[in-house]
């Protein structure tokens, strides 16, 4: 995908095939209907279901829950040409790579015949709420309660910033089931709440920089009564499924970014060769060309430390060190990338019909979310034992 030349050991003719069908579906169904989706603040629930219907959605579950038992390399394109499209769809990469593989993984066979199929047909849109008004990156600090009562559990609290907020029926949880519990991160458990549950309201989607399309708001739960069976995993072990999960989730926020960086890069590529200044085209300056060449190299050496990731990942190796590293450096470039670009297309840049501004708002956040990158540099020099 767009200028690395690098030979992606993890990708085979098969996943290659899949690009080309998604690409061509998306160029379709999404492209045209991209600018009615951000003033929306929402990808709407037809879409989600179209994307189901072909096979886009979760093709890495279990064929026994209606997936397609597909390795990792279907998550990686399915990430570069979502991205591709718009940054604004992450709700689908968060939905298929980062919400569903917390129930294929810790889920019951009752949990997982009642929730995945659905996941894989877009009928059950999922997020993830871990962050609260108070409470961003330390995940141990977090004051939503679910006391335990007879046969269910009672979650009082709030979230914010949660992804797929508004038109998510399942959402995961991260609770305190120990509020005395020391340190606190042993008191933490994970819950499936359904919505329509009584207790359980969605606040207004939140107004956001960029990333327009995917809806974002806040999640309040006053007494909400949820049975013991949607518990996900062991009580109080939440805070180590979240660590095992965040290698994957980091690493899908570097694919993204670098296809992100790639993708600015060949549109800038384009406009300056097609804008003229002072009887020659921009291309052509030297000033330009240095820039471009510094920015190509940087994205190739990216892009080669994230394939290896991903090759790794795959083999099921403990990379989070390396993730950290690279969640930090390539969302950090993401940014330079859109920066530089936006600049190489002067006034125009500035313009909402100019691709490189809606890309300049949506890459801000990655450095954001999935941990900031001041989070990632701690992880990398605790691993340093410094």
């Amino acid at each position: 995908m767009g200028l690395s030349k690098v030979q992606k050991s993890y990708l085979k003719q098969e996943h290659e095939i899949y690009r080309k069908t998604l690409r061509s579906f998306l160029e379709k169904e999404a492209v045209p209907y991209l600018d009615e989706w951000e003033e929306q603040k929402e990808v709407p629930r037809s879409f989600w279901k179209k994307v189901g219907s072909k096979g886009f959605l979760c093709p890495q579950v279990d064929e026994a829950y209606g997936g397609l038992n597909a390795d990792f390399g279907f998550a990686v394109v399915s990430s570069e040409e979502f991205d591709r499209v718009s940054v604004g769809l992450v709700g689908i990469g968060l939905h298929n790579d980062i919400v569903i593989p917390y129930i294929e993984e810790l889920g019951t066979e009752e949990q997982k015949k009642r929730w995945l199929p659905g996941a894989v047909t877009g009928e059950t849109i999922s997020a993830i709420a871990m962050t609260e008004p108070n409470t961003g990156s330390d995940l141990a600090a977090i004051r939503t309660t679910a006391i335990r009562d007879g046969d269910a559990y009672v979650i009082n609290g709030e979230k914010t910033f949660i992804t797929n907020g508004a038109l998510a029926d399942i959402v995961i949880v991260v609770c305190r089931t120990d509020p005395s519990a020391q340190p606190a991160h042993r008191g933490i458990s994970l819950f499936v709440v359904e919505a329509g549950t009584p207790g359980f309201t969605k606040g207004k989607k939140l107004k956001k920089l960029g990333q327009h399309a995917s809806d974002t708001c806040e999640l309040i739960f006053d007494d909400v009564r949820v049975p013991r069976e949607n518990l996900l995993g062991e009580e109080n072990k939440g805070f180590y499924y979240l660590m095992q999960h965040l290698q994957q989730e980091r690493l899908m926020v570097s694919i993204q970014s670098i296809a992100s960086a790639e993708y600015i890069l060949e549109q800038t590529i384009q406009y300056v060769k097609e804008r003229k200044a002072f009887g020659k085209q921009i291309s052509q300056f030297q000033h330009t060309q240095f820039k471009l060449a510094e920015m190509k190299t940087e994205i190739e050496i990216g892009r080669t430390f994230v394939d290896r990731l991903i090759t790794e990942h795959m083999a099921k190796k403990d990379i989070v060190t390396e993730v950290s590293m690279a969640k930090w450096w390539i969302t950090d470039l993401v940014k330079k990338v859109a920066t530089d670009c936006m600049q190489l297309h002067g006034g125009y840049g500035y313009m909402e019909e100019y691709e490189i501004a809606r890309r300049f708002r949506d890459v801000a956040v990655s450095s954001i979310y999935a941990g900031t990158n001041e989070i990632m540099k701690k992880i990398i020099a605790e691993q340093m034992q410094l």
